[in-house]
């Protein structure tokens, strides 16, 4: 019952680095050895007492985190990262226990609510430990050192992360969620770790310090990658390779990759659209197609998308996309808008066009705040299902019984038929009576009698049963919809995570500017500028970029503590800004990027080894200088800044952007080789880099509307590695000043009618002013460039 994650060792390491790892570990061995003696040993006096919160608070309830306030009111003696807790754990000669999370996950949830709020195991905890908290979405580098350290002992693992370190913060036991009391297949409770390690703390600390060393030693080596080695570019094979690695673990009845549990996997979409929008023609880039839309039809009709409330929850714990996490964070929203957006473009139908505008509907009713950002999670995985309920059940917020669904939609479809809507909508979205979950992806029975909505078959197979034509059944159930939104308002709503973080609000700023230029729509690309502003006005202070914004209670912003953005913070913001710039044409966006852009390079450059370490490098409390490796739930900051290089390389006439790009390719040239599928976002990127880009320029005024009826047919084209450039009339403008040969494309009178030319390294088509001959033009360097890709 842990709380799984996408990251699993197998994909990153071999067996025998494993292994080898853990003969290493070998104190940490005989300490899990004599846990497990402990936890025989105590099985007929643990405690399982939890008594209610105590009434004072914490040090927490000085933190701005809503997941470190979540536990300020604990009975544990709890610290925040920092100085302070470290100091003091040198002081007391004290192991640290080190406890992971974020305030919408169930299963912290669940820890806090056995153990942390259980005051037996809260004393055991303040005597024998220095206690820390850490909101993993605030600080990733600390979850991602410690994080490291687990998946390489267990193989896996999740949130809550719970580590034990020496003062010296050096790792010596971990894992994630753990029972407040013994388990009797052998899984020792948290009381029980808790005194064995504080026992073993003051016997053997000097094996404990040697043991820490030695473990840090080890992961310090396996972190680091092996030297770029020499400057060539890595084999397109990769390509191939990955597409190959994707087709094996596409699970091909309900679409995705893998069985259960299923994620939704954005980056692997996003190298499928960009694979065969360079290689159209390939049988197994159209099979790649196939895969990528079936995924993303499958996953819109799952209970995975909240079919009443717009938006996707995190993920499914079956097959089917049928029983969701319900937790939704803004990261999925984001990513799938553009994952949608491909499979819009890449077949126009319009049904991939209704499923962006559900998600972007959700994400500016629900996470938005006044001041333009955007909040991090609306929905917790857990929350009251009645107003006067006592406690908190996961989904409580989202889920029907059969009952009630006939009750509130008990009218008739029309007059003089018997047909009611409560019909139609139970067929549609599978509502039976008793529940439709099974009981296996529901083990503490949280969603016994309850329906996860999911569609069943079509609109037109649901109107034939019920004689409607289609237009009435969408009508029915829009309308259905629409009342269980309305009654679902009334029901106690899940907690917000109401912290803004920039990458997230960079990531969320490129879905807005990208859906609006793909849609015509202004106001999404209005909603992208203001979450641009947002990110200027509050995050971004003498040239750098801060992580996390937090509302104060009349709306005002503050940084909190004042963290420092990290590599994928400055990655999503320049890729949310090359977006904004696309759809707008405005160079002050992309003059911003180009400062953000080189800020990133000079504080997270590795000089001497290549690519982006993760954090600044002199932050001393962080024992492991990474680089991120592997593309999971969010894209690497490598994997993003490869294609943010690529991009502004050739929009800005940036060689060295180019050439660092070709660097961080190299270095992680094995692993693109060996296993591309642990990377598909800096495949993605690769494939870019490799491909000439097509050049568009504009000529005319970005304000008329004949330049933007032009702007919007090269939108709806799937191209990833295009450039749009304008040729405007003023001759001083930051995109002539960066390249001289735009000239010969100006207007040549204030009148003239605005053109089109798609070029290759400048060398351009003559020019077209039509939209349909734009179309035309293309379509017809689409077919070219598939030819020579052939």
């Amino acid at each position: 019952a842990l709380q799984v994650t996408e990251v699993h060792f197998s994909q990153t390491k071999t067996l025998a680095d494993l292994m080898s790892f853990r003969r290493l570990c070998s104190f940490t061995s005989a300490v899990s050895h004599q846990l497990r003696i402990d936890t025989v040993r105590n099985m007929a006096t643990g405690s399982d007492g939890a008594a209610a919160n105590a009434a004072k608070t914490n040090r927490l309830a000085n933190e701005k985190s809503p997941y470190l306030l979540q536990h300020a009111t604990n009975p544990v003696d709890w610290y925040p990262w920092g100085e302070e807790a470290f100091k003091v754990a040198k002081e007391k000669n004290k192991l640290i226990f080190l406890s992971v999370g974020y305030s919408t996950c169930h299963w912290c949830h669940v820890m806090e609510r056995e153990s942390f709020e259980n005051h037996e195991i809260a004393k055991v905890m303040n005597e024998h430990f220095i206690n820390i908290k850490v909101d993993r979405e605030e600080r990733p580098d600390v979850d991602k050192v410690y994080m490291t350290f687990v998946t390489s002992v267990s193989g896996s693992g999740g949130w809550p992360m719970s580590v034990w370190l020496t003062p010296t913060l050096q790792p010596v036991y971990g894992g994630t969620y753990f029972p407040p009391t013994d388990r009797y297949y052998g899984q020792p409770g948290f009381l029980s770790l808790l005194k064995s390690l504080g026992e073993q703390w003051g016997s053997s600390e000097d094996k404990f310090v040697a043991s820490g060393s030695k473990i840090m030693e080890v992961l310090d080596k396996s972190a680091r990658l092996p030297p770029a080695g020499t400057d060539n570019l890595p084999s397109l094979d990769c390509a191939n390779i990955c597409l190959a690695q994707l087709a094996r673990s596409y699970e091909s009845e309900y679409g995705g990759f893998g069985e259960s549990p299923k994620f939704p996997q954005p980056s692997n979409f996003n190298f499928i659209f960009t694979f065969a929008s360079v290689s159209p023609e390939l049988d197994y880039s159209k099979q790649g197609l196939n895969m990528a839309l079936h995924s993303l039809t499958m996953m819109a009709q799952g209970g995975i998308h909240d079919h009443v409330g717009q938006g996707f929850h995190r993920y499914s714990t079956d097959r089917q996309w049928h029983v969701p996490h319900f937790e939704k964070m803004l990261y999925d929203q984001a990513q799938l808008t553009h994952s949608y957006l491909d499979a819009f473009l890449t077949t126009s139908e319009d049904v991939y066009k209704d499923v962006v505008v559900d998600i972007l509907t959700y994400v500016n009713r629900d996470l938005s705040h006044p001041s333009g950002g955007v909040y991090s999670a609306e929905e917790d995985a857990d929350s009251l299902p009645t107003n006067d309920a006592k406690e908190k059940k996961e989904g409580a917020f989202c889920v029907w019984t059969n009952e009630e669904v006939n009750e509130i939609l008990s009218e008739t479809v029309r007059p003089g038929i018997e047909t009611t809507l409560a019909d139609v909508f139970s067929h549609h979205y599978s509502v039976v009576e008793g529940g439709n979950v099974n009981p296996y992806q529901d083990p503490h029975e949280e969603l016994k009698n309850q329906n996860v909505l999911m569609v069943h078959g079509s609109v037109e197979e649901t109107a034939q049963e019920y004689g409607l034509t289609h237009i009435e059944c969408e009508g029915v159930l829009q309308k259905s919809r629409d009342i269980l939104y309305k009654v679902r308002e009334k029901r106690p709503r899940p907690h917000r995570d109401e912290k803004m973080l920039t990458s997230w609000n960079g990531m969320i700023m490129g879905a807005f500017a990208r859906a609006g230029a793909v849609m015509t729509n202004k106001l999404y690309v209005d909603r992208a500028v203001k979450v641009a502003n947002f990110i200027k006005e509050n995050l971004y202070h003498d040239g750098q970029l801060y992580r996390v914004a937090y509302p104060d209670n009349d709306n005002t912003i503050s940084l909190g503590g004042k963290i420092s953005g990290f590599t994928d913070d400055y990655a999503w913001v320049v890729r949310g800004l090359i977006h904004l710039y696309e759809a707008t044409l405005d160079c002050d966006w992309l003059i911003w990027a180009e400062k953000i852009q080189d800020k990133q390079n000079e504080l997270f450059w590795d000089s001497h080894g290549k690519g982006y370490y993760m954090s600044k490098v002199e932050d001393s409390s962080i024992l492991l200088k990474l680089k991120e490796d592997q593309d999971g739930a969010e894209p690497s900051g490598n994997s993003v800044s490869a294609g943010n290089l690529t991009l502004l390389g050739n929009l800005l006439e940036r060689k060295d952007y180019k050439d660092k790009a070709k660097d961080i390719f190299s270095l992680f040239a094995d692993r693109l080789a060996k296993i591309p599928i642990a990377l598909p976002e800096m495949t993605t990127a690769l494939l870019m880099y490799t491909k000439d880009p097509m050049n568009i320029i504009l000529s005319g005024n970005r304000e008329k509307e004949d330049l933007s009826k032009l702007l919007s047919v090269i939108h709806r084209h799937l191209a990833p590695n295009r450039t749009i450039m304008l040729a405007n009339e003023n001759v001083e403008s930051f995109m002539y000043k960066r390249h001289a040969e735009l000239k010969n494309y100006h207007p040549r009178t204030p009148d003239a009618p605005a053109a089109a030319y798609v070029c290759s390294n400048f060398v351009c088509s003559l020019p077209v002013t039509s939209p349909e001959g734009l179309q035309e033009s293309l379509k017809k360097r689409n077919k070219q460039a598939s030819s020579l890709s052939s």
